[in-house]
């Protein structure tokens, strides 16, 4: 069993699309074991989106991670990073395929609805962020 972190964005909370995203993790056979609904301090968007740090739209990328709640989850299942990231779909909306979440819900490149772990590292590294052992309930 693997662990990933998927994070709802403000914009998939703006646009009331919460639980159409974690129905679709549910749906698949994923299990929830944390979630939880906040907003970002700057001090934890940037350390979330460090790897950035020195790219021209990381002010804007943390500006906008912390500009309304999120939803934070730690879901678990075999290959659950590989499986969530192929179901969030591309980074770039034009190259999300439909059934994708992003292919069906998302035209913008920085309001993209959804985060989701790249690698089981950074996934144990982003769930240790996010989240106190205390918190994951599996």
């Amino acid at each position: 069993m693997e662990r990933t972190y998927i994070m709802i964005k403000p914009d998939g909370l703006e646009r009331r699309l919460a639980g159409e995203i974690i129905r679709r993790f549910e749906t698949r056979g994923l299990n929830l074991v944390a979630l939880k609904m906040l907003v970002p301090s700057r001090q934890t968007a940037e350390a979330h989106y460090a790897v950035h740090r020195d790219k021209p739209f990381f002010a804007d990328l943390v500006d906008f991670i912390t500009s309304g709640p999120v939803v934070a989850m730690v879901w678990e299942g075999e290959e659950a990073v590989k499986l969530t990231r192929t179901m969030i779909g591309a980074t770039r909306p034009i190259e999300a395929a439909p059934g994708t979440i992003r292919g069906d819900f998302t035209t913008l490149l920085q309001a993209n609805l959804v985060h989701g772990s790249d690698s089981v590292e950074n996934a144990a590294t982003e769930i240790a962020l996010w989240f106190s052992p205390q918190e994951i309930l599996a």
